[in-house]
């Protein structure tokens, strides 16, 4: 069924107002300090400007910084309640302006929108700090951790005291005053410059444009891609084709295009954003990030910044990571050169007469995949429609574990394209608000992530249900066409629906630790463990349909689903462990780095590269996972979780795909208890037995 507008709200609900103007006002009605009437309290869109972020994030950091003096100045003895759990409770209203604003910044942003978030970032670092380094607050929190052991605390409890903890000493609680200040300032810049960065690969996105006038150089491109570039070029009015390097446009253009010349420019553009020695160029900034980094571990005491953000991770030292990532690579080194001799003799047979580049590569893989299997993205997208895949992954979170989704378009949304839905327990329980926003657009920042708007916790006996968000960059329904997923946006779907329901079945009592605010090695676990449903047959029949026929997917088409899984996976593996090596480098400098960015990133590279490199490109100078993102020294998270997802899959497998019981205990176990236990003590009881890496060698066919 053609799935209904969410909302009859204009395309863009945030208006653009003056910020600083605004500032002056702080008696003006601002709906971002209200309490909210919306249907379960949720974000009322329509109501909020732009410029009611700053003088609201102004006002609410005045209030919790009076809380927080209250909790340091209380007279009576330190206790769990009264210091850490009082700690916990402060702040809500900043907190939920902070989330809104970071969460549209990425989703929905404009140049008055990220000025704002410039302006305030700093504002929510100072306030952080004035926090950790309140002296006679951490005594109180200090005395209480020195003396756990004989304090009574439960599990959930002993893992708060101890997050905020290990919190304050990397806030800088510890320091003297002249380090301190220090401190401040790099904290500072830090918020402002990753924040930049971030806005600059976006800029650099979306300034691209490949535009094709003759329509030979459409060769070997699918009509839909084809359609859609057509509707890009009107858009924009001009005559013939568009293709940006937004994922549904860029990604297919380099597995289908014949033309290597326009492959090639459009490899370079993407692979050379904010790489140019221009305005826009993010050299400086990665420089200056990672050495302030390292300054900021320094002062803390450690030798490096992965040093410091590793303490609380399952793998908790440089050391711990390397020889993880370094194990894997040996474990696919050869499975990578054997896709790349294999990829290389195929492309010489059909005609290439030049080095395999890496422009060549996508193309020719998708060629020698359809050539062995006899499949590609064009055969399986029109059995992918994408109402059709949400709806089956809903069915999926239903039949696992007993969720149930009700639309409501009463619930206001920040973009026409968004849709609400209400998810309920099988007793009807509401249990969470799920955004869906499907499509790229200028404001939004590529690829996909799962954000929250609030987080679930428990208030006086009663759970406070979380408002999650999944935002996507899928390919747009064309004139004639609906919304068809390539085989990889179907894996990418069930991701982040899986980072979705870790925050959905959350049932903590405490905020910090409740849905994916877990080690960070801990998080992928479930969105990686849902990707493993697409290689099934017994949930891809109960569902996929070409959207024309009503034809069931055949399965041999699903067998050859299943026999691809490990094409080029080892090339895959090797790829993706170079970005963990060079994440790594990056963040364990003991020294600050002089050198270009280029040089370190060629001298890291190295050791893993198959293809020979591409000058004028650059991967850290757009890699906003480590420099405007969460993934600083933790992007082996990734490879980690794989190795969790693979073990946990399966143990269905053996027991049973939808066995209620294995997946009753995934759900007890690892999505509802967040952050308030152990990784490997959740996983453990989940699983009976710790993580092995076989089932994950065995699944990537990387066993020799």
């Amino acid at each position: 069924m053609q799935e209904q507008p969410a909302t009859t709200m204009a395309t863009t609900t945030l208006t653009v107002t003056d910020i600083d103007n605004a500032a002056n006002y702080p008696n003006m009605k601002n709906p971002l300090l209200d309490k909210w009437s919306t249907p379960y309290e949720t974000p009322p869109f329509h109501l909020i400007e732009v410029s009611h972020f700053k003088p609201a994030a102004e006002e609410a950091i005045k209030a919790a910084l009076a809380e927080v003096e209250a909790i340091a100045d209380n007279p009576g003895k330190p206790a769990f309640e009264n210091t850490v759990g009082a700690l916990e409770r402060t702040g809500e209203k900043l907190s939920r302006i902070s989330s809104l604003l970071f969460s549209l910044n990425s989703a929905e942003t404009s140049d008055e929108l990220q000025n704002a978030a410039q302006e305030i970032s700093p504002m929510l670092v100072r306030f952080s700090n004035d926090v950790t380094m309140n002296g006679k607050l951490f005594e109180r929190i200090h005395a209480l951790y020195e003396s756990k052991g004989e304090s009574g605390l439960d599990t959930e409890q002993m893992m708060l005291l101890e997050k905020v903890h290990r919190n304050f000493i990397l806030g800088g609680a510890g320091l003297d005053p002249e380090h301190r200040k220090r401190f401040r300032e790099i904290s500072e810049e830090l918020a402002e410059l990753t924040l930049r960065f971030e806005a600059n690969v976006l800029h650099q996105t979306n300034s691209f444009r490949l535009h094709i006038t003759d329509e030979k150089d459409l060769a070997g491109l699918p009509p839909d891609i084809v359609a859609m570039a057509s509707a890009e070029a009107e858009k924009k009015e001009k005559t013939g084709w568009v293709f940006t390097l937004n994922q549904p446009s860029y990604i297919p253009f380099m597995q289908f295009a014949a033309n290597r010349d326009l492959r090639e420019k459009m490899f370079r553009a993407y692979g050379s954003r904010c790489f140019h020695d221009d305005e826009k160029d993010n050299s400086g900034l990665v420089l200056r990030i990672v050495n302030l980094r390292l300054e900021k571990a320094k002062l803390l005491g450690f030798q490096s910044y992965a040093h410091m953000a590793l303490t609380d991770r399952m793998a908790d030292s440089p050391e711990k990571v390397n020889a993880f990532l370094e194990r894997l690579n040996k474990a696919s080194r050869d499975a990578a050169l054997r896709d790349y001799e294999n990829l290389k003799s195929f492309a010489i047979e059909q005609g290439l007469k030049y080095p395999l580049e890496r422009w060549d590569w996508p193309y020719y893989s998708e060629k020698l995949k359809r050539a062995r299997y006899n499949i590609d993205d064009e055969i399986l997208k029109p059995y992918f429609r994408l109402e059709s895949v949400r709806d089956a992954i809903f069915g999926l979170a239903s039949g696992l574990f007993g969720l149930q989704f009700v639309q409501n378009t009463d619930i206001p949304v920040y973009h026409g394209e968004v849709s609400a839905w209400e998810v309920h327990d099988d007793d009807g329980k509401i249990l969470a608000i799920l955004y869906l926003d499907h499509h790229p657009r200028k404001g939004k920042h590529g690829g996909a992530w799962m954000t929250s708007f609030r987080n679930q916790r428990s208030e006086n006996g009663k759970r406070i249900i979380p408002h999650v968000s999944i935002v996507m960059n899928f390919t747009r329904p064309g004139p004639a066409k609906p919304s068809l997923l390539a085989f990889n946006e179907l894996t990418t779907y069930l991701h982040e629906f899986g980072h979705a329901l870790h925050g959905i079945l959350s049932d903590c009592t405490y905020e910090s630790l409740a849905g994916t605010n877990v080690a960070h090695d801990f998080v992928e676990l479930p969105s990686q463990f849902m990707e493993n449903w697409a290689y099934e047959k017994e949930w891809l029949d109960t569902w996929a349909v070409h959207y024309e026929t009503g034809e069931k997917l055949p399965g041999e088409l699903i067998e050859k689903i299943r026999e691809t899984a490990v094409f080029n996976e080892g090339y895959a593996c090797n790829r993706q462990l170079g970005f963990g090596f060079l994440d790594m480098a990056w963040h364990t400098v003991s020294e600050p780095v002089s050198k270009s960015v280029d040089e370190f990133e060629r001298e890291t590279m190295t050791a893993t590269e198959i293809l020979r490199p591409v000058g004028g490109t650059n991967m850290s100078c757009s890699f906003t996972h480590l420099f405007g993102g969460e993934y600083a020294a933790g992007y082996y998270g990734y490879k980690w979780a794989e190795v969790l997802d693979a073990d946990a899959f399966y143990f269905f497998r053996e027991s049973g795909l939808f066995n209620k019981t294995i997946s009753g205990s995934f759900r007890k176990n690892i999505l509802e208890r967040g952050g308030s236990d152990k990784p490997i003590d959740l996983y453990i009881r989940f699983r009976g037995k710790e993580p092995s890496i076989e089932p994950f060698l065995d699944r990537s066919g990387l066993k020799k």
